[in-house]
């Protein structure tokens, strides 16, 4: 029996996904190196958390300020065209910072410059490779288990590149990571193009960017079962996933470790992110996928809780299973519904506006949660954020239950009937 005709991985029945699915986990693979390696340079010529939030905001900023643009872009041009430009500028980007590491030439402002760079590429990039996904399977219903599986190589590479970069930069130079991801980027490139997608027909229109943007926001006004999961992803994204953002000074100061621990927390946080994503290629169309929203959010704040009140570190690797569990089931739950409930000609500039929430938001919470770290320490801040995911669950769970009762427009409730 071949992999494909087992319902989790349908998808790979087509074989423009298998060809995504290594592009994209070629390319996931070294987007978290070069993160890894990033903050923990920033870090150890700064120590200082609070330019940990920094470095953060660095790369996920401009990405939110560009994000509605990325959507519409993805709306109106060729998917796959945008893919292979913006792998080319990630090409230009990490070679650059290749040249700095190897020289020696560690100043912090170029690096961030560079990260701000990686920003606006992503902007452009997540919104045309997110929903290329629905033109690379065969079938519309295989969607959401493209997606999980997606998203399940995107944990694993949570698991794997973090634990590399962080062996490569305890041993060698860390422009070695840099080298390592021009090479797969440029791998990235080569398994687009081998793709055989129907030929793009150019869309003709004479709106501005900011008027189709404008019919995004629009059309979650009259959608608020869809506008509810954008506004807790939001939430979660400023109040709670900033956690990450303190993880080398967990890994430097509670565990007395060093690049070699940093990555290994990160490396089981993606453990914990792969079960997740492989249960939710799992499940039927019909399960209730806002129930698994809210039940990630409460296993996310209960891991943020028992992680930040533990010195153990064994013990701490389980909790942060856990809390990778919750956190990318959430966001790869987030993106299944959104997805898979609206409208297609809308669904470019819809994705682009959960990408600019969550970005606008990590950014953001990222520097809050480095400030809070500076003057209450970095395991309160951690406890505050597991009580936040709580709560908001406990908030969203009842605007769900509401929302339900509300008459659904006849337009999303064909389109509901249909997809999922």
């Amino acid at each position: 029996m071949s992999i494909s005709s087992v319902t989790t991985f349908r998808a790979f029945r087509s074989d423009n996904f298998k060809y995504y699915y290594a592009g994209r986990s070629i390319s996931q693979f070294c987007t978290w190196m070069q993160r890894t390696a990033v903050v923990w340079i920033i870090y150890s010529l700064t120590h200082s958390p609070f330019m940990l939030g920094v470095t953060v905001f660095a790369e996920q900023f401009p990405s939110f300020l560009f994000s509605f643009a990325g959507g519409v872009v993805a709306d109106r041009y060729d998917r796959a065209a945008i893919i292979r430009w913006t792998q080319i500028a990630a090409v230009i980007q990490t070679a650059l910072l290749a040249i700095l590491l190897l020289t020696n030439h560690l100043v912090v402002w170029e690096i961030l410059s560079l990260s701000v760079v990686l920003g606006i590429i992503n902007a452009f990039d997540v919104p045309a490779r997110q929903t290329l996904i629905n033109q690379v399977v065969q079938e519309e219903s295989d969607v959401p288990g493209a997606l999980s599986l997606s998203a399940a190589m995107a944990s694993a590479t949570k698991v794997l590149a973090p634990a590399a970069a962080g062996f490569i930069l305890e041993h060698w130079n860390a422009g070695i990571c840099f080298v390592i991801n021009a090479v797969g980027f440029m791998l990235v490139i080569v398994c687009f193009s081998r793709m055989k997608l129907t030929p793009y027909q150019k869309k003709i229109t004479d709106k501005k960017i900011i008027e189709e943007f404008k019919e995004g926001v629009v059309y979650l006004k009259e959608t608020p079962a869809i506008g509810y999961v954008i506004l807790m992803l939001s939430l979660i994204g400023l109040l709670v996933l900033p956690y990450d953002t303190l993880l080398p000074e967990v890994a430097k100061v509670t565990f007395q470790g060093g690049a070699a621990t940093f990555g290994y927390i990160s490396g089981f946080i993606g453990l914990g992110a792969v079960s997740g994503t492989i249960m939710l290629a799992s499940l039927q169309k019909n399960d209730q996928l806002r129930l698994y929203l809210i039940l990630s959010t409460i296993v996310l704040g209960l891991g943020l809780i028992c992680f930040s009140q533990t010195t153990h570190f064994h013990l701490a690797m389980l909790f942060v299973v856990f809390t990778g569990f919750g956190a990318v089931m959430q966001f790869t739950t987030c993106n299944i519904i959104v997805q898979s409930e609206t409208t297609p000609h809308l669904r470019g500039r819809i994705i682009s506006i959960l990408l600019t929430a969550i970005f606008g938001m990590l950014p953001l919470g990222s520097l809050l949660t480095g400030y809070a770290s500076e003057h209450i320490g970095s395991n309160y801040t951690l406890l505050i954020q597991g009580l936040l995911a709580l709560l908001i669950a406990v908030v969203f769970y009842r605007l769900f239950n509401a929302s339900k009762k509300k008459k659904t427009p006849a337009p999303v409730r064909e389109l509901i009937a249909n997809e999922i």
